[in-house]
Parts: structure tokens; C-alpha cells; sequence
């Protein structure tokens, strides 16, 4: 190791330069859902949708194969909010340091992408950044100016309670201030004191020179920008959340943080025109911290809202609510919920999607489908929705085998929203339209991740967009523990009326379904599965649903050596019972390994029927065509197993301390034996022990690994 750090510390400046050279790496593309979202962005104008995450990216995404990616080293601050400019194709963020900056999409050199024809591609570049100071100029609402403004305008809503006006031409922020004082002036007298930060500013959308101006402390003003003046005043008793305008806009709507939602006039500020209305009352429950009123077919209006749940039996749920007349859902996610936006049809107008941001995926719900199914995502794809354990790209797959595998896919996705993708903004150039076209006629590749709830999904990864294309359960075949758990039953409730969405799921019913070791055929479609319990399946696409009792062959690496002990999990038992298997990927032959040790390594030989497999305790050749084991053979040194035979079974229950404890005493007892090895008394009649080789001087029950292992010379 000095060495080698001595060496490091030798590069010239030639072999530096040299070694950027002949290892240059740059990103193509980003496939999947991003790390620790953060944000999220619609414009329905250029029908695009954008993502920011906390580490300053930006993703902007329109028809599959339309991606715009933005990082800038002058914004390094996790980015908390994300604005379009309406048709500009720019947008602003808020970073958490208080700081705006301003995004624009421009088309990058051909230099900068390193060479090659085909014109330059669009990319995110950071134009421009400026910042308020001070605590009560911390920003708290950033929304467009509306047409009025000609969209050369940001209103910047502070905690302060004054609004100010970005004028986006020079990033700066304009004279002209919406102070509170001023607001104030024709507000009730208990409201003078103090309303708290602005919370909420909604956009007339008719009329642009009025805004409506929402207070923490549940004050709303109609506010004319023109005449500076407040039209309307309107008083709640609870603390507001936000605002939205109705599609008639003569009514708007606020949500509370008792999980309540007024419906208020535009005209009359007297009383509440409806509500308020707390739909999952009448026991206190959590904010709304976002709710919108989007129109529907028929002349009805979606209610769609996050949060609102009782507190205290469903506190914990991520949830966005969407009620239209007597249909209701509560859709439930697996992670906390950031933010959603409504996409509308660019015919017809009305809602016709729901995008929902979580911290862990993002979810697509048509909503003009009768059962308001979700989306198949061409791309933010969350494929760690299960722990992913490993991964194997098979690349030059036949069309014969692709074709097989859609198949068994559009199967599970039958109930899945047929509608094209809502998000169709940007258009291709013609060469990748054409490069599509010829893809679809030669070899594609696929992704291969293996998850820790025994799982693998299958993944186009022939172009930009990655994409699911089918997904194999290999728990099915086997008796795990734990199956089914308490969570479905709780679904199964009628009221709140819940709702699955999304994929992301990181609980593992039995971390021994846990894949290890995956590789495919290109030609044939053969799939070999390796497990953590050494339960090894070699699978062949069928285009037909059959049923099978699944057999395992049983391959025992250490049966010549009675001395041996596992102290680990037990392998996993297949059902005795038959099991349906539907049209995709069904097992032809079912290994599994004693001891059932996690498998280290696997290849596969499809043209002659063999596949080998090795785990940490030796390795076994089976011939998939005659179902027959070949070979198997042990790897374990005589020492090892000598060693295991005197430690003598010992439970994993057993305490740390414990375990501590016995090594100390056999430490301590090696080194009495090498004292007296040497020079023992004369006329002892006992023979003294032989000593330990080399590294085996502290025979360590159990087994440790990591740190603690190497402390205490552990094998």
C-alpha cells in the first residue's frame, strides 16, 4: 500500500494528461429516477415536464426519446422550487440559500459533445442568478406573472409578507414592491397585526392584473395589480395551506392545515360560498398542503389534494386524494409526497392526468379513463423499487426472444392505461426517428436487475429511454415467510377509500429470495437465476400459461465431509402444491445448494444445456437438457473443516458478548499454549498441542466479517 501511495504521489503532469485520454468518461444520458428529488415543474404550453433534485440537476422530459439535462457549478444549493417561464423554454429555481436562477434550454456544439455529425442537441445551461437577504426576505411562493406581464415577470412571495416582482429581462428585482402594509389597509383590525408570511399567490385566469394573495394566518386578498387596491377580503379561522382558482373562475378554493377546504366567491367575501368541508373528519387530521379544482368532462370539476389524513389512523400514509361526483380514491404511495401538477388534453381542456412526485418515483394516473388507471412509463423509471442486488445487460437479443418477452409483458400491463403518453412536447430529429426504425429491425439490448424480493425486471435499453418490458417473481415457486403481510389487508378497507399507486415497495418478505447472480441467451432466451439460500433456476420464454409443481435437485457441495456444520439460514422449500405459471419466463429446472450458501459466480453455456455455479463453499456443473447433475466438487481446505468440527455447532442467537467472550478465552489460551511449547516441565505425562499455522491463531466462534473480523483474526 505505501507503495502504491508513493508511486501515486510520482505522476507527472504527461501521464496525468494521458490517462484523461485514454480514459475519458462523460454522461450520455441518465436512465431511471433521480437521487433525492425535489421539485417538480409543468408547462402546458410546450406540454414539457421537469424535475430538480437536491443536488442541483434539473431533468426536463417531453415524448419518450425528448430528455434535456441541466447542472451548473454556480448552483450548487439543493434546489427547492422549480417555475416555468410558460412556452420560453426557460424556467426558475429556488435554491435553498435563498437564491433564484434562471434556466435555458440552447443547443449545444458539436465540439462540446465530442465531435460527430448530426447538429447539435439541446441542453439545460444556467443563464443568470440573484438572491434577497435578510430573514424577512426568505422566499416562500415563486409564481409567474401571468399574460399581463408578457411573461417578462416573477411575483416572489417572502415570509416577510411583502411580494416582490422579478423582472426576467436582468434578473433583477424590480421598484415595484406589493408591500403588506398596503394590502393591509381595508383588512379587518384583527388581521392588521400581524398575517404571517405569504403562503400562496394564484393567478387570475381571465384576468392577469388581479392575483389572489394568501397569509399563513388564513387571511386572502384579492389584490388589483393595476389599481393597487384590494377588491375582495376574505377570513378563515384556520391557518392556510394554498389556493386555487375554478376553472369559471368566479370561485377559488383554499385548504387548511385541519384538513379542511373552503370554497369562496370571487364577488362576495362575506361568508363561504361552500364548506368548509373536512373529508376525513370529523377526528383532527393533517394539513392539505395542496389542493386544485382542474375541470372534468361533463361540466363537473376534479377535487385533487394531498394530504388531509385523520392523525391518528392514517397519519403515516402518502396520499393524494382525487374526487369527481361520486367517484372517489385516495391514491396511497410507499414514500413521502413532494408535489403534483394536473396535465390537461391539449383538445378538450379538461384534466386528464395526474402527475405525482414522491421522493422515491413519480406516478402517471389517467384520469379520463373510467377506473383512473396509471400510467407504463416510458422513462423516470424507479428501478429501485425493490433493493436492486444485481445486474446483467444481455446485449444482441433476437427479435424472436424481444417479441416473447413484450408478449408476457403486455399481459401484466393489461391493466394499465391504454391512452398515449400525456407528455408528448418536443419532437425528434429525423435521423434518431430513423435510427428507431432500424433498431426495431435489428438485435436490441436488455437490462437485467435482480432485486432482494426475488424479482427480476426486464429492461429495453436499446435507446434513450428505458423502459419496462417485463417483470419475473421467482417467490411464487418457493414457501418464504412472511408472504402477504398486514399491509394488503389495510387496503381493503372502505373508508378511507385507498388506493396502491406506484411500484416503489423496499420490503422484502424473506431476504433469502434475494437475487445474486443473473445471466441470459441472447439466441435462446435462457435464463439462469441465482439466489441467496443457493436455490439456482434456469428458465426458457413460453408464450403459453401452464401450470407446475416445482421439483428442486438437490447438489451438496460437502457431502464427503460428515464434519461440517452450516450455522446459517436454511434454504428455501418449493411448494408441494401446483403453481400457475403465466406466459413469460417458467422454470425448466430448479436447483438448490447445501450448504445454502449465497452464489458467488455463474455461467452459462446454452448451445450445450450446461450451467456452472460456485459458492463460497465449492461449485457443481448441471446439464440442463438430461435435468442431472454433472459434477460437484468442494473448495473448503481440510483446515477449514478441522477448525469447523472442533467450534462444534453454535446458535446465531447467541449474544455479541457472549460470542466476545469465548474468543478472549481461546486467545488467551494460545498464547499459553506457545508459551509453554518451548519449555514445558519436566516429567509432564500430557502431550502439548501442535501449534496453530500461520493467520490461524485465534479460533473465533461463529463467523465475523468486516472489522471486527479482521480484529479478532478471524477466517
Amino acid at each position: 500500500m505505501l507503495k502504491f501511495m508513493k508511486h501515486q504521489q510520482k505522476l507527472t503532469p504527461e501521464r496525468i494528461q494521458k490517462q484523461r485520454e485514454l480514459f475519458a468518461f462523460s454522461k450520455a444520458c441518465y436512465h431511471g429516477f433521480p437521487s433525492k428529488p425535489s421539485a417538480l415543474a409543468w408547462d402546458p404550453a410546450l406540454r414539457l415536464i421537469a424535475l430538480a433534485t437536491k443536488g442541483s440537476v434539473i431533468r426536463m422530459y417531453g415524448q419518450p426519446g425528448v430528455e434535456v439535462y441541466g447542472q451548473s457549478d454556480r448552483c450548487d444549493a439543493p434546489i427547492t422550487r422549480i417555475t416555468f417561464l410558460e412556452g420560453q423554454g426557460r424556467l426558475v429555481s429556488l435554491c435553498e440559500d435563498n437564491s433564484l436562477h434562471l434556466w435555458e434550454m440552447k443547443e449545444a456544439k458539436e465540439e462540446e459533445e465530442g465531435g460527430g455529425g448530426g447538429g447539435g442537441r439541446l441542453r439545460l445551461v444556467h443563464i443568470k442568478s440573484t438572491s434577497l437577504e435578510g430573514k424577512l426576505k426568505r422566499i416562500s411562493v415563486v409564481v409567474g406573472g401571468g399574460a399581463g406581464s408578457g411573461g417578462q415577470q416573477l411575483m416572489v412571495g417572502t415570509e416577510g409578507g411583502n411580494i416582490y416582482l422579478l423582472d426576467l429581462t436582468s434578473f433583477t428585482m424590480s421598484d415595484n414592491i406589493i408591500y403588506q402594509d398596503v394590502v393591509m389597509q381595508n383588512v379587518p383590525e384583527d388581521y392588521k397585526l400581524n398575517p404571517g408570511p405569504v403562503e400562496a399567490i394564484a393567478v387570475h385566469p381571465k384576468e392577469a392584473t388581479r392575483i389572489l394573495i394568501g397569509y399563513q394566518r388564513g387571511l386572502v386578498v384579492l389584490w388589483d395589480t393595476k389599481n393597487l387596491c384590494a377588491d375582495q377580503t376574505y377570513v378563515s379561522s384556520q391557518q392556510l395551506e394554498s389556493v386555487c382558482w375554478h376553472p369559471d373562475a368566479a370561485h377559488f378554493t383554499t385548504s387548511h392545515n385541519d384538513g379542511s377546504y373552503v370554497e369562496w366567491s370571487a364577488v362576495d367575501s362575506s361568508q363561504p360560498s361552500d364548506g368548509p368541508h373536512t373529508v376525513y373528519g370529523p377526528f383532527p387530521c393533517k394539513p392539505i398542503t395542496k389542493i386544485l379544482r382542474p375541470p372534468a368532462n361533463e361540466g363537473q370539476q376534479y377535487i385533487v389534494f394531498s394530504g388531509g389524513m385523520p392523525r391518528a389512523s392514517y397519519g403515516d400514509k402518502n396520499t393524494v386524494t382525487v374526487i369527481e361526483g361520486e367517484r372517489h380514491v385516495t391514491f396511497s404511495l410507499s414514500s413521502k409526497v413532494l408535489d403534483f401538477v394536473i396535465v390537461k388534453n391539449k383538445d378538450t381542456g379538461v384534466g386528464s392526468s395526474l402527475v405525482v412526485l414522491a421522493e422515491e418515483e413519480v406516478v402517471f394516473i389517467d384520469l379520463e379513463t373510467e377506473d383512473w388507471p396509471a400510467f407504463q412509463a416510458p422513462y423516470l423509471a424507479s428501478l429501485h423499487s425493490s433493493a436492486i442486488t444485481c445486474a446483467y445487460l444481455a446485449a444482441g437479443v433476437l427479435n424472436e426472444v424481444m417479441d416473447k418477452i413484450k408478449d408476457a409483458g403486455r399481459k401484466q400491463h393489461a391493466r394499465l392505461s391504454s391512452r398515449p403518453w400525456p407528455v408528448d412536447g418536443g419532437r425528434l430529429p429525423k435521423e434518431e426517428e430513423e435510427e428507431e426504425g432500424k433498431k426495431k429491425k435489428k438485435e436490441q439490448d436488455i437490462l437485467l436487475t435482480g432485486h432482494e424480493d426475488g424479482t427480476v425486471q426486464f429492461w429495453d435499453a436499446s435507446s434513450v429511454s428505458l423502459q419496462l418490458l417485463y417483470k419475473l417473481s421467482t417467490s411464487q415457486l418457493f414457501v418464504s415467510e412472511d408472504l402477504g403481510g398486514e399491509g394488503a389487508a389495510a387496503e381493503d378497507d372502505d373508508w378511507p377509500p385507498f388506493r396502491k399507486a406506484g411500484l416503489f415497495d423496499p420490503y422484502s418478505d424473506d431476504p433469502r429470495l434475494g437475487v445474486k447472480k443473473m445471466q441470459m441467451c441472447p439466441y435462446t432466451g435462457m435464463l439462469v437465476v441465482a439466489g441467496t439460500a443457493g436455490q439456482v433456476l434456469v428458465m426458457s420464454p413460453s408464450s403459453e400459461a401452464k401450470e407446475l409443481t416445482p421439483q428442486a435437485t438437490d447438489v451438496n457441495l460437502v457431502a464427503d465431509n460428515d464434519s461440517f456444520v452450516w450455522k446459517s439460514h436454511s434454504k428455501l422449500e418449493t411448494r408441494t402444491e401446483a403453481v400457475k405459471l403465466e406466459a413469460g419466463m417458467q422454470p425448466t429446472a430448479i436447483l438448490q445448494f447445501f450448504p445454502p450458501a449465497s452464489c458467488t459466480s455463474l455461467a452459462l453455456h446454452s448451445e450445450w444445456g450446461l450451467v456452472a455455479c460456485g459458492t463460497a463453499h465449492g461449485f457443481a456443473l448441471f446439464d440442463t437438457a438430461q435435468n442431472k447433475n454433472l459434477l460437484a466438487r468442494s473448495t473448503l481446505s481440510p483446515l477449514d473443516l478441522a477448525s469447523t468440527a472442533d467450534e462444534g455447532p453454535m446458535s446465531r442467537r447467541k449474544s455479541l458478548k457472549k460470542s466476545l467472550r469465548e474468543s478472549f478465552r481461546r486467545l488467551r489460551r494460545g498464547r499459553s499454549q506457545r508459551k509453554t511449547g518451548g519449555g514445558g516441565r519436566a516429567g509432564a505425562t500430557s502431550p502439548l498441542p501442535p501449534p496453530l499455522p500461520p493467520g490461524k491463531d485465534v479460533g473465533i466462534v461463529g463467523s465475523f466479517e468486516g472489522p471486527l473480523g479482521v480484529l479478532l483474526g478471524g477466517s
